[in-house]
Protein backbone atom coordinates (compact mmCIF):
# COMPACT_ATOMS: atom_id res chain seq x y z
CA UNK A 1 0.00 0.00 0.00
CA UNK A 2 1.47 3.85 -0.63
CA UNK A 3 1.10 6.24 1.50
CA UNK A 4 1.14 9.92 0.34
CA UNK A 5 1.45 13.09 2.35
CA UNK A 6 -0.97 16.12 1.68
CA UNK A 7 0.53 19.49 2.57
CA UNK A 8 -1.31 21.14 5.47
CA UNK A 9 -1.33 24.42 3.03
CA UNK A 10 -3.53 22.59 0.57
CA UNK A 11 -6.17 21.58 3.03
CA UNK A 12 -8.71 23.88 4.36
CA UNK A 13 -10.30 22.87 6.92
CA UNK A 14 -12.12 19.15 5.86
CA UNK A 15 -12.04 20.26 2.19
CA UNK A 16 -10.04 16.96 1.07
CA UNK A 17 -12.14 14.07 -0.80
CA UNK A 18 -10.56 11.20 -2.15
CA UNK A 19 -11.97 9.18 -4.44
CA UNK A 20 -11.21 5.94 -6.72
CA UNK A 21 -9.63 7.19 -10.59
CA UNK A 22 -12.74 5.71 -11.69
CA UNK A 23 -15.51 7.48 -10.07
CA UNK A 24 -13.64 10.65 -10.58
CA UNK A 25 -13.36 10.78 -13.93
CA UNK A 26 -16.89 9.46 -14.32
CA UNK A 27 -17.73 12.08 -12.36
CA UNK A 28 -15.46 14.90 -13.94
CA UNK A 29 -17.08 13.82 -17.31
CA UNK A 30 -20.59 13.96 -15.75
CA UNK A 31 -19.98 17.77 -15.35
CA UNK A 32 -17.75 18.73 -17.86
CA UNK A 33 -20.45 18.01 -20.57
CA UNK A 34 -22.92 19.57 -18.22
CA UNK A 35 -24.59 23.08 -19.52
CA UNK A 36 -24.61 25.82 -18.28
CA UNK A 37 -27.83 26.99 -16.64
CA UNK A 38 -29.75 30.53 -17.76
CA UNK A 39 -30.41 33.03 -15.00
CA UNK A 40 -33.96 32.20 -15.45
CA UNK A 41 -33.26 28.59 -14.67
CA UNK A 42 -31.12 29.72 -11.91
CA UNK A 43 -33.67 32.17 -10.02
CA UNK A 44 -36.43 29.48 -11.13
CA UNK A 45 -34.32 26.81 -8.78
CA UNK A 46 -33.97 29.24 -6.06
CA UNK A 47 -37.88 29.94 -6.51
CA UNK A 48 -38.57 26.76 -5.52
CA UNK A 49 -36.30 25.79 -2.98
CA UNK A 50 -37.74 28.31 -1.08
CA UNK A 51 -41.18 27.25 -1.66
CA UNK A 52 -40.03 23.80 -0.24
CA UNK A 53 -38.17 25.45 2.72
CA UNK A 54 -41.37 27.27 3.62
CA UNK A 55 -43.38 23.86 3.05
CA UNK A 56 -45.34 25.44 0.16
CA UNK A 57 -45.36 22.20 -2.36
CA UNK A 58 -47.98 18.77 -2.67
CA UNK A 59 -46.29 15.01 -2.17
CA UNK A 60 -46.88 12.71 -4.90
CA UNK A 61 -49.42 11.13 -2.74
CA UNK A 62 -51.61 14.56 -2.68
CA UNK A 63 -51.14 15.01 -6.19
CA UNK A 64 -52.12 11.22 -7.08
CA UNK A 65 -55.30 11.42 -4.82
CA UNK A 66 -56.46 14.91 -6.51
CA UNK A 67 -55.61 13.15 -9.68
CA UNK A 68 -57.49 10.31 -8.64
CA UNK A 69 -54.68 8.02 -9.33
Amino acid sequence: MHAITIPKQLIKGDDVVVLPRKEYEELFNFWASAEPITKREKLSIENGLKEIKNGEFYTSKQVKRALGI
